[in-house]
């Protein structure tokens, strides 16, 4: 997520219990905000994985729980509080498997595994400059960069995927990929991996690694853009694809291509940040950062994964965007259709997730950690 290391290298350079799984009586309490009215459906909640600022080992994890409607935040220490440092050094990527809860901590080396309503630390996961992840079968895929954080377009070594059992929590077996692999997709038989190469400035890579989830080989290599982040994919056998550009004179764009066919269907003007799919839509939010105006601009997308086409500019209907300084991370319930949007801010100070409604009023809004980033559902998705 070159686009975020970017962003928070400079800034660096310059300067439990939960209501919704467990009724048992808390000892210690994180600090709770009412923010809505209780809901149901076989959601419990969703955590919040807050990227915090490089080499501060301020990651966080918060908690909003549908059932009482009450957002708590910084549960981990309250959950572990003989755990050193914490859950670490920049959040990258969060999910529910089975009955844990794992989190990508990317410049502490690691996945942490907690038991996912409880967030009690189990164990973890040592990979190297870890990224992304996803699950098939009992095992978890992880993207890893392999090499420490170092920005130049010398750097030759290549990411990998590593496959862990997650039984045992052991690596038992790497496959090597293009240089900095980030998003992460699995679909049938088959591990998709967008390379960015973004430590290799301006030498950014363009592909897009195709494993045999089998054999765990590469089995080829699909040239997209450069710089690529994201993977996502739709139920029509499409594979959508974020660029970030080169943030000079290449912008960021989003791709799709046809897993089915094996052919790029679609190429659109759509910056991208963040992105999630819901349905038949992609829902985006941008901050399309320029160092030619030394400026942001930022958007908030849909796009409809039948026709392939933008069909809202903004999804925020009330002008609450207009509060937001840097729209980060989003999510999208898949019963209510609510949108979350979380505003990073000044990436140092405390940020902010908003509720919208599914026509884009603002529901509610409540404080978050440093760099509010990545979600995951607690419960039955449909």
């Amino acid at each position: 997520m070159y686009r975020r290391i970017f962003y928070i290298l400079s800034l660096f350079a310059l300067a439990i219990t939960f209501s919704a799984c467990r009724h048992d009586e808390e000892i210690f309490i994180p600090e709770t905000v009412n923010v809505a009215t209780p809901e149901y459906s076989s959601l419990s909640g969703f955590y919040l994985l807050n990227e915090g600022n490089m080499g501060s080992n301020k990651c966080t994890l918060d908690y909003y729980d549908y059932s009482t409607g009450v957002y708590k935040r910084n549960i981990y220490g309250y959950a572990n509080p003989n755990v050193p440092k914490e859950l670490g050094d920049v959040g990258n990527d969060i999910a529910v498997y089975g009955n844990r809860l794992y989190a990508v901590i990317n410049c502490s080396n690691k996945v942490e595994v907690m038991d996912a309503c409880t967030t009690k630390r189990i164990g973890q996961i040592n990979i190297p400059n870890c990224r992304f992840l996803r699950f098939k079968d009992g095992y978890a895929y992880v993207t890893s960069y392999a090499g420490p954080v170092v920005i130049t377009p010398d750097y030759k070594q290549h990411g990998y995927v590593a496959k862990v059992d997650t039984a045992s929590f052991a690596v038992v077996d790497t496959c090597v990929v293009g240089f900095q692999p980030d998003g992460i997709e699995i679909i049938d038989d088959k591990i998709y991996v967008a390379n960015s190469g973004g430590y290799m400035v301006p030498n950014y890579e363009n592909t897009v690694s195709v494993i045999d989830l089998a054999s765990f080989k590469v089995e080829s290599n699909i040239t997209v853009a450069i710089n690529l982040e994201f993977l996502c994919a739709d139920r029509h056998g499409g594979l959508w694809i974020s660029s970030r550009g080169d943030y000079y004179d290449t912008p960021s764009r989003l791709y799709c291509y046809d897993v089915r066919k094996q052919r790029m269907i679609a190429s659109l003007d759509v910056p991208v940040s963040s992105m999630c799919i819901d349905g038949d839509s992609i829902y985006i939010v941008s901050t399309a950062w320029s160092n030619v105006t030394m400026s942001n601009v930022t958007s908030y997308a849909i796009v409809n994964t039948l026709t392939h086409e933008k069909v809202s500019d903004n999804f925020i209907t009330d002008g609450t965007d207009a509060s937001i300084v840097k729209p980060y991370g989003i999510a999208v319930n898949p019963f209510t259709q609510d949108i979350y949007v979380t505003d990073a801010d000044n990436c140092i100070d405390p940020g902010t997730l908003y509720c919208f409604s599914a026509t884009g009023k603002k529901k509610w809004s409540v404080r978050t950690g440093d760099i509010p980033a990545h979600f995951a559902f607690l419960g039955t998705v449909r």
